[in-house]
């Protein structure tokens, strides 16, 4: 890859908030492989989890009583050096950050419910408690169960953040992961991709419940 340095400016900042004015990032363009054919080895990539999900809003504080209250997400700390309004949340092995939209016609209509839009879904282990739950808060679903081989039925809900952002629950697991080609190798994140939490002042590399 072709690195160039770039220092900010209002030229080719087009999105004001989203990196301070001045602060250096690096460009990468893309080189040709020089290796080509036999030569060219296949190397795993070093992933390991998916780390968050960003969404712009309409509220942040909206959103962040939405995820909490509804998903169970906790509020954590965002890096100070941050200058747009915002938020971190975490839970699950996962982050959703929120940042504020600027125009709200970048955002989804929030009364629209397809569950063939683009969606994030969350595994559950309890869907009953979960469709408790929407009713008791007066949240619309849509709810429907996909057949699979040999009885293993998916259990599906589908609805909307304040932003029209869809969300799936789902008992998934109940499906079998079968490869359906030779490319790739599926691998299973582990514990090293939680990141270090901090209890009562104490930091832990270990996974942990929030205490009430």
């Amino acid at each position: 890859m072709q690195e160039q340095e770039v220092r900010l400016n209002h030229a080719n900042h087009k999105e004001e908030g989203e990196l301070k004015m001045g602060e250096k990032f690096t460009i990468c363009e893309p080189r040709t492989n020089e290796r080509k054919g036999d030569e060219e080895e296949e190397h795993p990539l070093p992933l390991m989890a998916l780390n968050h999900v960003s969404r712009l809003c309409r509220s942040v504080k909206d959103s962040i009583d939405f995820y909490t209250k509804v998903l169970g997400f906790v509020l954590i700390e965002r890096p100070p050096s941050f200058n747009f309004d915002g938020a971190w949340l975490f839970n699950y092995g996962v982050g959703i950050h929120l940042v504020q939209a600027k125009e709200d016609d970048k955002l989804p209509d929030p009364n629209h419910l397809d569950p063939m839009d683009n969606h994030i879904s969350f595994q559950c282990e309890d869907m009953e408690a979960i469709v408790q739950k929407l009713n008791d808060l007066n949240i619309k679903y849509l709810k429907r169960t996909v057949d699979g081989e040999n009885g293993s039925n998916i259990d599906q809900l589908f609805f909307n953040d304040p932003d029209g952002f869809m969300i799936e629950i789902c008992n998934c697991e109940n499906l079998k992961l079968v490869p359906a080609g030779s490319l790739g190798k599926i691998r299973l994140p582990d514990d090293r991709h939680v990141p270090p939490i901090e209890i009562d002042g104490h930091k832990d590399n270990g996974s942990h419940e929030k205490s009430e």
